[in-house]
């Protein structure tokens, strides 16, 4: 499928590995220029080059905190008014949830509410002027269905599709949609990070807690990075436009509910 966004361009942030690199090499498939985001140096500039051999696309390295203010402005200095906006930021640490200072409370909304926010204030006039842009906020399954110790991030996300659920009506007439995908389970680094906590608190071997994860899916497996990339590539198309304010939450069926 011809997805009709060849040419366009895009800002994917935290894109060096995991789902924002699904995404980012998506995009590129589908023939946008795209900008990608770390901090690790190597890490980004390797992925650059893996994504535009496979891709043939431009790809854009910037090295960046997207939650400082220097990090959003060098970002937009590389592309000035994308197209295409693919908000990802890692999730604060799992934490007991009374062990949480003001702190750490303060910082986690920050991270995973404020800063994508403060990304499509600066993304979204000139898509409004273009009258074409997309949107896609990477939150997580944990907002829809919680788990414990992940308390901080799915409240910080959960606050962020809230905000942006009026957000993306105002903004509809203009042709700028904006959506979230909610992951369940795949095998990035967080997920190795909340399997192993897992693994500690009930005494288990990481890969017991991994097939135990695994057995609570439905469908029987972890996710496959390469199909969320295209499932976020589709919302970007021009056909997904009239898809605006949703949640489309890709996890093999674990949450349990209809809506």
């Amino acid at each position: 499928m011809d997805l009709g966004i060849a040419g366009r361009k895009a800002i994917v942030c935290a894109s060096s590995r995991g789902l924002g690199r699904a995404c980012a090499q998506a995009l590129a498939a589908a023939g946008c220029e795209v900008v990608i985001n770390g901090l690790d140096a190597a890490r980004l500039e390797a992925t650059a080059a893996e994504l535009q051999k496979a891709t043939g696309a431009k790809i854009i390295p910037v090295r960046a905190d997207v939650a400082s203010t220097e990090g959003q402005a060098a970002l937009f200095a590389a592309c000035p008014e994308p197209d295409i906006l693919v908000n990802n930021n890692a999730g604060p640490p799992p934490r007991e949830y009374r062990d949480l200072t003001r702190a750490q409370m303060l910082e986690g909304v920050t991270a995973n509410m404020v800063v994508a926010i403060e990304l499509i204030q600066k993304a979204i006039g000139p898509m409004q002027a273009r009258r074409f842009g997309r949107i896609v906020n990477i939150t997580s399954g944990t907002v829809k269905l919680p788990q414990a110790g992940l308390d901080l991030s799915s409240a910080a996300r959960g606050g962020l599709t809230i905000f942006l659920a009026g957000v993306a009506r105002q903004v509809a007439a203009g042709n700028v949609t904006i959506n979230n995908l909610l992951p369940g389970a795949y095998e990035t680094d967080r997920l190795k990070t909340v399997l192993g906590n897992a693994a500690k608190r009930k005494g288990l071997s990481y890969e017991d807690a991994k097939a135990e994860r695994i057995a609570s899916i439905p469908a029987k497996r972890l996710g496959d990075l390469d199909g969320f990339g295209a499932a976020c590539a589709f919302l970007c198309s021009t056909q997904a436009g009239f898809i605006t304010g949703q949640n489309l939450t890709i996890d093999g069926g674990a949450f349990p509910g209809v809506f």
